[in-house]
């Protein structure tokens, strides 16, 4: 299964910054006997393994070398693989760029680099069938792109950063086979790529008969693309214990590291 790290983004909410913000330090891990800091996107990466991706596919820019130099080749069980988007152009082109790796019969699973959550193995909560999203109450919806469900749980609409947003469950992460990836390709490219957001491609695909589902797994969920989400994941972190995550190591390190 395959992993998907969109971390193209320049992070103008928090920057200056004298690297990518997918590396800003939040927390810390064991590296051996030795705890170091934690670049904020292995919190998504460690999750993604947990719930099954053996193969990561980590979006970057022309100018984000330092996401490379700093995971290398594979993070914990997971082999990445790396793919440019050459200029900004919003959430669905980004992962479309990875369209080429994934097989038609390969599920995915997507996540936002910058972004703390809990529980840890909530998206083994996701049917292997079905584009289905990972839910997570918050207490500002319109900061967020909120899913409105029916009683069965179906999705009826994704609303995208809505000042009156109808519901206060939000999407953290989604998973979806190989297949409906390709029709969702399929679409944004009938719709002229300017669908920027996730959420208004997913309408439009909804509106045409796919099936999408929100399952209420989430229990806390931070974005630490500013200076308050920041403080606010170092304040989660620290909820859930020492602030030391389990931390896969990203890649293998030699002694004079």
């Amino acid at each position: 299964m395959w992993g998907i790290v969109p971390a193209a983004g320049n992070g103008t909410r928090i920057q200056p910054l004298a690297f990518s913000k997918e590396l800003l330090p939040v927390g810390s891990r064991l590296d051996g006997e030795t705890e170091r800091p934690r670049a904020v996107s292995e919190y998504l990466l460690e999750r993604m393994v947990l719930g099954g991706a053996d193969k990561l596919c980590m979006v970057i820019s022309p100018g984000k070398s330092d996401i490379l130099e700093y995971y290398g080749g594979s993070y914990g069980t997971a082999a990445i693989a790396y793919v440019v988007q050459p200029r900004p152009g919003g959430l669905c082109d980004a992962l479309f760029r990875a369209l080429p790796l994934v097989g038609p019969d390969e599920p995915v699973i997507v996540g936002l680099p910058d972004t703390v959550w809990f529980p840890e193995h909530a998206l083994r909560a996701l049917p292997e069938d079905d584009l289905s999203f990972l839910l997570f109450p918050v207490d500002r919806p319109e900061l967020f792109d909120a899913v409105v469900l029916t009683p069965e749980g179906v999705v009826q609409e994704i609303q995208v950063k809505r000042a009156d947003a109808a519901s206060r469950w939000i999407w953290g992460a989604f998973r979806m086979p190989g297949r409906v990836f390709r029709e969702l390709h399929q679409l944004w490219r009938e719709r002229d790529r300017r669908d920027e957001y996730v959420g208004t491609l997913v309408n439009a695909w909804i509106a045409r008969g796919g099936r999408a589902l929100g399952v209420r797994a989430g229990e806390a969920y931070v974005d630490v693309g500013t200076v308050h989400g920041y403080r606010a994941a170092i304040g989660l972190l620290a909820g859930q214990g020492d602030g030391r995550g389990s931390g896969l190591p990203p890649r293998e390190r030699t002694e004079a590291e």
